[in-house]
């Protein structure tokens, strides 16, 4: 296997209805971000790999207009998935496994704004007898919140406990949407939203886009000081069927992390758009009480569609360049309910050193 880090990361996050710019103005400024921090320039990167989703833009092939942003002239290497960009980071690191290049770029973007987000992600259910009945992914989630308080596996304090830690934390993300001292009893304080979810138990509908830089070997040292080395990447994917599976734990999650490796993790940065999941997915990677948790805010801060997932890994491989850890976890969600989950260990040293 080829030791690849993560060398770059920037982002942008926004609040709903804002007025904000079309992804491509997004993806110019982040990419320029990139090639600043790299030293690069676009004739550096060997493949591009993008993520975002046609139903949100609610038009076809809206990725190629996000094209674009990385220009096409001369011709590039390009791919794109239909999903959360944590996967099409897991797609350039394999393109670089097969020592086809050494450099990628990856980035994603969704700008949820612009319809109904908890009805447009009814259409990633079953076609033939969940979506027709529009399920809204907030009903989903107070459905699984709901039955993990009736068997006990937590409470609305519980609940309340990681939303309160998040906004406090988020103080110091410049691009959190929710942030500031909060206290459990300021959590529940608000009425229901969503029986048993309060509304800062929901992510909050966010506009956004993040891109990230992936290198091999030596090209990674050239780039930065401290790489943030991948020593794990793996996802696992549940039945789609809500009654098929257990929604207070995750399998795919705790598999996909027995496979990534927890050992020694010291920080965790956990996809979670609502309170008890990330109580779920701590259990189910069983990350002992002394991991810390989203210091960014997480998902519950800002939850931009599709770089959301992205966010975690560069906001886990921050704390590893800045020295603040030597082995970080990161966790991208896609799905109702958990679904599908993917988990990516970071660490300060190449793997095999």
């Amino acid at each position: 296997m080829r030791d690849v880090a993560v060398v770059g990361f920037a982002q942008r996050q926004m609040k709903e209805l804002d007025g904000s710019p079309t992804c491509l103005e997004l993806l110019v400024p982040i990419l320029g971000d990139l090639y600043q921090q790299t030293g690069w320039t676009k004739s550096d990167i060997d493949f591009w790999c993008s993520g975002s989703s046609d139903y949100l833009a609610g038009r076809s092939f809206s990725f190629v207009s996000a094209v674009d942003a990385i220009g096409t002239l001369p011709p590039v290497m390009e791919s794109h998935v239909e999903m959360d960009a944590a996967w099409a980071l897991y797609e350039a690191w394999v393109k670089i496994q097969t020592g086809e290049v050494d450099t990628a770029v990856v980035y994603g973007f969704g700008k949820s704004s612009a319809g109904v987000l908890r009805r447009t992600l009814a259409l990633q259910l079953d076609p033939y007898t969940a979506q027709p009945l529009w399920p809204d992914t907030v009903s989903l989630a107070g459905i699984q919140a709901r039955e993990g308080l009736e068997k006990g596996l937590w409470d609305e304090k519980a609940m309340a406990e990681v939303v309160a830690r998040s906004m406090t934390d988020a103080a110091g993300n410049e691009w959190a949407i929710r942030k500031g001292a909060t206290s459990i009893d300021d959590v529940l304080a608000q009425a229901m939203y969503a029986d048993p979810l309060r509304r800062w138990d929901c992510a909050p509908v966010s506009d956004g886009a993040a891109a990230m830089v992936l290198a091999a070997g030596d090209k990674a040292l050239e780039a930065c000081d401290r790489p943030a080395w991948i020593s794990g990447f793996q996802h696992r994917i549940e039945p789609i069927a809500l009654n098929a599976r257990d929604l207070t734990t995750s399998t795919s999650t705790a598999a996909a992390g027995k496979a990534a490796g927890v050992d020694g993790v010291d920080l965790a940065e956990l996809h979670a758009p609502f309170s008890h999941q990330e109580l779920i997915l701590r259990e189910s990677l069983g990350l002992p009480g002394d991991v810390t948790i989203n210091p960014s805010g997480g998902a519950l801060t800002a939850n931009p569609m599709f770089s959301a997932g992205l966010n975690r890994i560069g906001e886990a491989a921050k704390r590893i360049w800045a020295g603040g850890s030597d082995k970080a976890l990161a966790h991208a969600t896609s799905g109702p309910a958990l679904q599908q989950n993917l988990v990516v260990t970071l660490g300060s040293t190449k793997k095999g050193s």
